[in-house]
């Protein structure tokens, strides 16, 4: 499962190591995988990325097998971590044949390892993505629901469409996950059903609620699973874990 939007702050990154987690909970074998330069998923799950020989970089280049790299977390998912050094991997990997299927070809031998590899996208349109979406079933919109967070859907659909025709005509959209929700709000509920009746997206349940929660859990390394486990943003997240299931 791709996890993608070209806007940054709509909790993509949490999403995908909150979702992990709990999923992880639920008895299934899960991967993560950074695909963001910025490593923010390898740094919200505890691991430095500065301390790291390889990474993502050097397994989409090919001189690493993917399950050499693979760091093993304390929630008991597994994460395939990336460095800065994949600021300069488009560049390179645009040079090679297919270089869309990069990512496809390095995690195929680790399939049938996992229940679930889930890849956070970076806040980009670029060859990043597009390799993120070659290589998944699925792919989870979060959406910020904001005016402004949702005028981007649209670019994301085309690119989406276009690896449907290219590349990948196995994909499918999941939907639509309202993050940093504030349901109180008429202004909220409003970009939601906007959201919904312009795309013709599914709207996934529960909406992940606003909180400060989100923002602590990162600074230790850990998700909002154990640092606040009765939290309504914890209980979301399962949920919406037990619903994919």
């Amino acid at each position: 499962m791709a996890v993608a939007n070209q806007k940054g702050g709509v909790a993509k990154t949490t999403t995908v190591a909150t979702l992990g987690a709990a999923l992880t909970e639920l008895g299934q074998r899960v991967l993560l995988v950074d695909l963001d330069p910025q490593a923010c998923l390898t740094f919200s799950v505890g691991i430095d990325p500065e301390d790291l020989d390889t990474s993502i970089y050097q397994v989409l280049l090919g001189g690493v097998k993917a399950r050499d790299v693979l760091v093993k977390l304390e929630d008991g998912a597994d994460l395939l971590p990336a460095t800065i050094e994949l600021a300069t991997a488009e560049v390179r990997i645009a040079q090679e044949t297919s270089p869309e299927q990069m990512l496809r070809t390095a995690l195929r031998p680790l399939r049938a390892s996992y229940d679930w590899i889930i890849v956070d996208c970076p806040p980009t349109l670029g060859l990043l993505t597009v390799n993120g979406l070659s290589a998944a079933s699925e792919v989870l919109i979060p959406l910020q629901c904001e005016t402004l967070a949702h005028r981007g859907v649209g670019q994301l659909l085309d690119t989406i469409h276009d690896v449907q025709r290219l590349t990948n005509p196995g994909l499918h959209v999941l939907g639509v996950l309202p993050t940093l929700y504030d349901g109180r709000t008429t202004h909220a509920r409003a970009v939601l059903e906007t959201i919904a009746d312009t795309y013709s997206l599914e709207v996934l349940e529960p909406s992940i609620p606003k909180s400060i929660r989100f923002a602590e859990a990162p600074a230790i390394g850990e998700t909002v699973l154990s640092t606040a486990p009765a939290s309504p943003g914890a209980k979301a997240y399962r949920a919406l874990a037990g619903a994919l299931l």
